[in-house]
């Protein structure tokens, strides 16, 4: 899932969407000695209530959660590590159902534009990637997001405002393809290929609950930086495929 950007009139680089950035929380938490566990001393955050009791935890999990909740990203709640599993297995469904919905009216991609994408792509990739440009039609947001709004989310991105989607092999777009918006969304196609569609989709799950927007999703990150270059020096060649592997052997993602 990625967005694309395009301004072919200005030349310029842009977004499609704006999300709030990353803001810390004000917030207090109440440590109360067992057996006075009244509510009213609990900490509230974003709809979390937190509770820390002496004789339930140990100092070091007190210091950790404090850590962990007073960095978290305005609009974001507090998941467990099963919580996030399961909102990654939505995520990683949703993709392979939205593939499997527009798959069969994408098509192989611009000849004029392959050309362009020629020496920064795998051949193989670039002749398994199908797209499809919609008229009169938006890509929907998933279904779940009432189940995540309930969690305490508020700054969800929204599909219908963006510009291109990606769903595994299949560019699902809002706008006739230009040649940056093309190349930022075959470099997703290019992640999905190295990371397979589950883990893709759970680093991105990761990457938006640590950044705290879609813009600080390392996934993205990657993806606007190399089509940053692309767009400033497109006669200069590099290998999308060994940018990505780098950033998958150093666990930037």
């Amino acid at each position: 899932m990625g967005v694309g950007t395009d301004d072919s009139k200005g030349g310029k680089w842009k977004k499609s969407i704006s999300i709030p950035g990353l803001r810390l929380l004000q917030m207090t938490i109440s440590v109360v000695p067992c057996g006075n566990h009244n509510t009213s001393q609990h900490a509230s955050l974003d709809h979390a209530q937190v509770f820390i009791g002496r004789c339930q935890e140990s100092e070091s999990a007190r210091s950790e959660a404090i850590e962990r909740l007073s960095n978290r990203p305005m609009g974001l709640p507090a998941l467990s590590s099963a919580q996030i599993e399961q909102i990654a297995a939505l995520v990683a469904s949703y993709i392979r159902d939205q593939r499997e919905a527009f798959a069969g009216r994408a098509s192989a991609l611009p000849l004029a534009l392959l050309v362009q994408m020629n020496v920064f792509f795998r051949p193989e990739l670039l002749g398994s990637t199908r797209a499809v440009v919609l008229e009169n039609q938006r890509v929907g947001n998933p279904d779940f997001y009432p189940k995540l709004e309930a969690l305490g989310f508020r700054n969800l991105p929204d599909f219908s405002g963006m510009a291109a989607i990606t769903f595994n092999d299949v560019i699902v777009s809002h706008e006739p393809f230009g040649s940056p918006l093309l190349f930022h969304e075959l470099v997703h196609v290019e992640q999905y290929r190295q990371l397979g569609v589950d883990r893709f989709a759970e680093l991105y799950v990761k990457g938006f609950l640590s950044g705290g927007s879609y813009e600080a999703i390392p996934l993205e990150i990657n993806a606007y930086g190399l089509e940053g270059v692309f767009r400033n020096t497109p006669h200069r060649r590099f290998s999308v495929e060994e940018e990505v592997s780098t950033w998958v052997r150093e666990r930037r993602f």
